[in-house]
């Protein structure tokens, strides 16, 4: 077995990030430009936090290009709100081209293909292919560094969920339906079409 110190260089560090906590979900994270115009971006550091009160939490890295925050970083500490939408089968590739780095206030949606939606409660849109949505207000931010590849903990409390009828079964989110997309290591991503199933040891289960 080989050791590596944590030392070294960002890319270093990253790659046994990636191809070692796999595979992640991908957080479509759409916020509100200082313009109105609309900010659409996937972050695959992604999880969730709390069940009550609802908080998730995705972690963006300052960009190794520039060394400033993300666009969506800086949208959501201004307007203090954003839209959680998934990356699934249907949508993947045009989730794909919303991490191109493009020029600020250039809309990832125009330039995807994707559809934006009205919200109900925050300004920024939802995603019309993600069969789920989160419309969150900011909760946290924890910042680990100023360094280009340093990252935040960003926080935020889920205010409604909407639920595409088309992947609910009995009133829950079916994984064969839902079809969710993760990343891997490098250009690796998952499907969650091959899987198991095994009776958790805990004494109490909420879904079963």
């Amino acid at each position: 077995m080989k050791t590596y110190q944590t030392n070294a260089a960002f890319a270093d560090n990253y790659k046994f990030l990636i191809g070692s906590i796999i595979p992640r979900p991908i957080a479509v994270i759409s916020t509100r430009n200082i313009d109105g115009t609309n900010n659409l971006a996937p972050f695959s550091f992604f999880t969730a936090v709390s069940a009550s009160p609802m908080i998730i939490a995705f972690c963006p890295m300052i960009r190794t290009s520039t060394g400033d925050f993300k666009d969506t970083v800086k949208n959501i500490l201004r307007e203090k709100e954003f839209v959680v939408n998934f990356c699934t089968e249907s949508n993947y590739e045009r989730v794909n081209l919303a991490s191109t780095e493009l020029p600020y206030g250039e809309d990832e949606f125009t330039f995807t293909g994707l559809t934006p939606m009205d919200s109900q409660i925050v300004k920024a849109k939802r995603m019309k292919e993600s069969p789920v949505q989160f419309e969150c207000v900011f909760r946290d931010m924890l910042c680990y560094g100023k360094e280009p590849g340093a990252g935040s903990l960003i926080t935020g409390e889920v205010k409604l969920i909407h639920v595409d009828e088309a992947v609910l079964a009995d009133g829950k989110i079916s994984t064969d339906l839902f079809k969710a997309v993760g990343r891997g290591t490098g250009n690796d991503w998952f499907k969650t079409d091959s899987r198991f199933q095994m009776e958790r040891l805990t004494k109490a289960q909420i879904q079963k």
